[in-house]
């Protein structure tokens, strides 16, 4: 059997067991056994399964991923989530744009100390989307500008996205953390951008009152002494995480393991901390870290297959021609990995395609850390995309919204997003570059 014709099949059984319904790591795992065994073997799988899971998932750098995700469950059992946004409200002034720009900036600020995607869309969501709706905005436009905000969390530091990403190639996390941060700024204004429009050519005048199904999403006034606390919680975060890793102060985990400690203070002097508070924080916690351990654990088997087949050199080759012409070649990677992120979640996306891409993009002299951000920039996107748009999915399911209608305008804010930041990047990297070369 030539190559060609091996690469079809399991390119084809892949799509199949993918549409069957099958969890992701579950398609790696069978994807990397069933070709290993193929290529080289029952043997070569056997030794390799001895002892090369544990050495995935036994890395200090790995530490990363539990103490950013215990630190968002802190913040959001914390109940902070609901005063920031009340805090939103209070700024803008009644003024519907203010107020929308303002609600795009928390989602932001929210990716930043969470991490979570779906936590950021689903927690804005719950409480932004009905003072958004009772003051103009249609809530189609409401519920997609939250849920290009909660997409922030994918390049926004502390992002998951990142820290996969900085495992898989070897690149300092605490440099993509630094790099994330000029893209991520221009990302919040083009939505802000987006929803500005949006929202002039709705023409809808504010309602006089809450409709009946979203009055539970009300927010309740802040207390001057809350407001202040929860301005200095957000500040003190943002600035220990940052200062702390820009500076060397901390590693990126030492920065996780801080900012779990600030959002455990902070639920406990808000009087949060009970026994529902450490059951959900912790049962949420260990349920994603597990989730990504176990999906790099069966893609780094399914990445063994990848090297064993020779497909990294293969593509090279098939790509020759259009070496000398890099700016192709990362447009052809970036719908690539944007077709990838559209069906498949992101972490297992990071995972299971860098290891074929990256002799591609090393190829082509391209800096590792750039394409990062670039494939961050992509997985954001991406979750504003049918027909797995995690970001969509969670504003609909807290909304009530039709999902139909929110892909609808959530692709327009997808597509703006990538003409200008994935454009701008290309033709000015030294916006990604700039900032980790002072570090």
């Amino acid at each position: 059997m030539s190559l060609g014709i091996f690469y079809i099949i399991m390119l084809v059984l892949f799509l199949v067991l993918l549409f069957a319904g099958m969890h992701i790591h579950a398609v790696l795992l069978s994807m990397g056994v069933i070709g290993i065994i193929m290529l080289e073997g029952p043997g070569y799988i056997t030794s390799f399964l001895q002892s090369n899971p544990y050495k995935v998932v036994a890395s200090y750098t790995l530490t990363t991923i539990p103490l950013f995700v215990l630190m968002a469950q802190f913040i959001v059992q914390s109940g902070i989530v609901r005063d920031m946004y009340a805090l939103v409200y209070k700024f803008s002034k009644g003024k519907s744009g203010f107020l929308g720009a303002l609600t795009v900036i928390i989602g932001a600020f929210l990716g930043a100390v969470s991490g979570s995607t779906t936590g950021s869309s689903a927690a804005l969501g719950q409480v932004a989307v009905p003072e958004l709706r009772r003051h103009g905005f249609r809530d189609v436009t409401a519920g997609s500008t939250i849920a290009a905000a909660g997409s922030l969390s994918g390049i926004i530091p502390p992002s998951i996205i990142l820290i996969l990403y900085g495992v898989v190639t070897e690149t300092p996390i605490g440099s993509l953390f630094i790099a994330a941060i000029v893209p991520g700024i221009m990302m919040t204004i083009v939505i802000i951008g987006v929803m500005l429009y949006f929202h002039k050519t709705d023409k809808r005048k504010p309602l006089p009152e809450v409709d009946e199904e979203i009055e539970a999403g009300e927010i309740q006034p802040l207390t001057p002494l809350r407001a202040g606390f929860v301005v200095l919680v957000g500040a003190v975060i943002v600035t220990v995480i940052f200062g702390g890793i820009y500076s060397g102060v901390f590693t990126p985990t030492e920065a996780g393991a801080v900012g779990a400690f600030l959002g455990f203070l902070t639920a406990l002097v808000l009087g949060k901390v009970n026994k529902k508070f450490y059951v959900e924080s912790i049962t949420e916690t260990v349920k994603i870290t597990s989730m990504v351990l176990l999906i790099m654990v069966t893609a780094q088997i399914f990445g063994r297959f990848i090297t064993v087949s020779k497909l990294p050199r293969e593509l090279i080759n098939a790509l020759g021609p259009m070496i000398e012409y890099p700016v192709l070649i990362l447009a052809l990677l970036s719908l690539i990995y944007f077709i990838l992120f559209m069906f498949i979640e992101g972490g297992a996306v990071i995972i299971m395609a860098t290891p074929v891409l990256l002799p591609i993009v090393q190829e082509i002299n391209v800096d590792i850390l750039w394409f990062g951000i670039l494939v961050s920039v992509i997985c954001t996107i991406g979750l504003l995309t049918p027909p797995v748009g995690l970001s969509v999915f969670a504003v609909s399911g807290v909304t009530g919204i039709s999902i139909e209608r929110l892909f609808g305008r959530s692709m327009i804010f997808a597509v703006v997003l990538a003409l200008v930041v994935c454009s701008l990047m290309i033709a000015f990297p030294a916006m990604v570059t700039w900032l980790p070369n002072l570090m």
